[in-house]
């Protein structure tokens, strides 16, 4: 598999809701780094902060855009988010189902097939907006 058909399997699996298959394609070390938040290292990390999410969070990611260097060690992603906010997420405005479109980005180092790095960017205080903060 290609980098970014890689990147890509990610994007679909989280838009199938396949946790399974998503976790899969992380390696056991990957770091994410949170928007506006934390670093966090570990597969089990990850799937702790996807749990929550999808608890808070219903998304869909389109009008997808992949970029790979040339060597297949980096990759970037730029896609619209179709969000609908569930649950109330602690520090942020009540939910109530509100629902949101925000341009976003997510910045990739793969190894072995798998990511193991991502970055994930979008405007925090556009999303408050929307959601009416």
């Amino acid at each position: 598999m290609t980098a970014a058909d890689t990147i890509r399997a990610y994007y679909e699996a989280f838009n199938a809701g396949d946790m399974e298959a998503f976790l899969a394609l992380l390696t056991d070390d990957v770091v994410h780094d949170i928007n506006q938040g934390e670093r966090q290292i570990g597969k089990e990390a990850f799937a702790r902060f996807m749990e929550h999410m999808n608890r808070c969070y219903r998304e869909e990611l389109t009008d997808m855009v992949v970029m790979t260097s040339e060597d297949g060690r980096r990759g970037a992603a730029e896609f619209v988010v179709n969000g609908e906010y569930l649950a109330t997420d602690e520090g942020l405005p009540p939910a109530n189902g509100q629902k949101y479109v925000l341009p976003a980005g997510a910045f990739f180092e793969l190894r072995d097939g798998k990511v193991a790095r991502i970055s994930n960017y979008y405007s925090l205080p556009e999303w408050v907006r929307q959601v009416g903060g």
